[in-house]
């Protein structure tokens, strides 16, 4: 099964590739690793914005995290042009828009691993990082970058 196809079969459409916000690519290439540029999560097309253990649950954290696992797929499929040439997906991180007693990142996170697994199988099981922040770009909830090796 190819990765279009495991994507069709989650009833899974991917957004349009985003574009740069400032000076920097969303993809770059060294060797058989691409960097993927960090990408906060939007809503309705705007930043989503809001702080974790403040205004936003653990819940809302983990859909944001999943929109930008989407987000992030529409880059690779750019920078590749076909998500099969994902050998696997290395590393993510994560960067949560948080109070300082908000201890669930992790679970945050898991909203955009668990969409790789279940997208990749295998290819998809990943290290990760996921980090409480102070704040994030136009003052997004969270923030994901991934390593993958094509």
């Amino acid at each position: 099964m190819t990765t279009q196809d495991k994507l069709k079969q989650l009833g899974i459409t991917l957004p349009p590739a985003g574009k740069p916000a400032a000076a920097f690519v969303m993809a770059a290439q060294a060797g058989n690793l691409l960097f993927v540029s960090g990408h906060i999560a939007r809503k309705d097309g705007k930043p989503w914005v809001g702080q974790l253990g403040k205004n936003m649950t653990t819940s809302e954290g983990k859909t944001a995290a999943h929109s930008i696992a989407l987000d992030l797929m529409a880059t690779l499929e750019d920078a590749l042009g076909n998500l099969d040439r994902v050998k696997r997906i290395v590393k993510a991180l994560c960067l949560v828009n948080s109070t300082t007693d908000f201890t669930e990142q992790h679970l945050v996170a898991n909203g955009c691993s668990e969409l790789l697994v279940a997208v990749f199988g295998e290819r998809g099981a990943h290290a990760r990082s996921a980090f409480g922040v102070a704040q994030l770009p136009m003052g997004a909830c969270v923030e994901i970058e991934l390593v993958v090796e094509v």
